[in-house]
């Protein structure tokens, strides 16, 4: 039985949450560009839903790149007030201004923003309706901004439940999925007993757990090393974009097997699916 494909495979790409770490995404797409490889469809969580949403609009990685180096922090969140959390209002018209007033239906290349909605705290993977919004929701870090109406949904950050989406392009029918994790050392540990430093190193533990999901259902898993750069600031984008260009590259001989259909299929059971909405 042979065991490779013998039509042209369906290819997703899945972007992983990690904050201003994002901008090592560009980097990523700087190499896809260079080999011509060109993706079926494409999710994205966080950080990871904006520069995916670009790219499935058909935004090149120099674009990206000149977006990102003109960006500031205050044009993301817009409250000056330190302890109180920001609307996304900010980060809707990054989306507006760059890709326009559209739906996420709209996009040339099928896209999904991933969010949890915290009235149910189910995860939301949306595929229709306001893309500004649906972004917004989807980056919508918890204490840092206030949560998205969405119909009758609230939605924060999709990396409460799947910060790494390697799993959502399977169930639009894709044969294979390649991951970027721009927060591959997110799990660091503490000889602090500090309140705050104890919380931070617990909050990274359980990120750490919620990423597993993302590795088991990646073919491949491009894993960025940004502890370096803070997830806060938008400092060292150059530094970034470089690291996420050459780790793709150095794993681009097995992303380039898979998109030769010389790569085993894998067989993975639907992780938690009745738990996913589908909007």
């Amino acid at each position: 039985m042979n065991i490779f494909l013998k039509k042209k495979p369906k290819i997703g790409l899945a972007f992983g949450g990690g904050g201003a770490r994002g901008m090592s995404h560009i980097g990523v797409l700087k190499a896809f560009e260079e080999y011509g490889l060109k993706f079926d469809y494409v999710c994205g969580t966080s950080v990871g839903s904006i520069i995916g949403a670009a790219y499935a609009s058909g935004k090149k990685w120099d674009e990206l790149y000149d977006i990102a180096k003109s960006l500031k922090v205050k044009d993301i969140r817009t409250n000056k007030v330190f302890f109180m959390p920001s609307k996304t209002d900010g980060i809707e018209s990054l989306m507006t201004d760059t890709l326009g007033d559209i739906n996420v239906e709209d996009l040339k290349t099928p896209f999904s923003a991933v969010a949890v909605d915290i009235k149910t705290t189910k995860e939301v993977c949306i595929s229709h309706g306001n893309l500004s919004k649906a972004v917004a929701g989807s980056c919508c870090v918890p204490g840092i901004f206030q949560p998205v109406e969405f119909g009758d949904r609230l939605l924060c950050d999709g990396g409460l439940q799947n910060t790494i989406p390697a799993n959502i392009p399977r169930y639009f029918g894709c044969d294979f999925v390649i991951a970027v994790d721009c927060n591959s050392t997110r799990t660091y540990g503490t000889d602090s007993t500090k309140v705050l430093d104890v919380l931070g190193c617990t909050i990274r533990t359980l990120m750490k757990s919620n990423a597993v999901k993302g590795y088991l259902c990646a073919d491949v898993m491009i894993a960025t090393d940004n502890k370096r750069f803070k997830s806060t600031e938008l400092k060292g984008i150059d530094e970034m974009v470089e690291e996420g260009y050459r780790n793709a590259i150095d794993l681009m001989p097995q992303i380039i097997k898979i998109f030769q259909g010389r790569v085993r299929k894998k067989k993975l059971k639907d992780f938690d699916k009745d738990e996913i909405e589908f909007i």
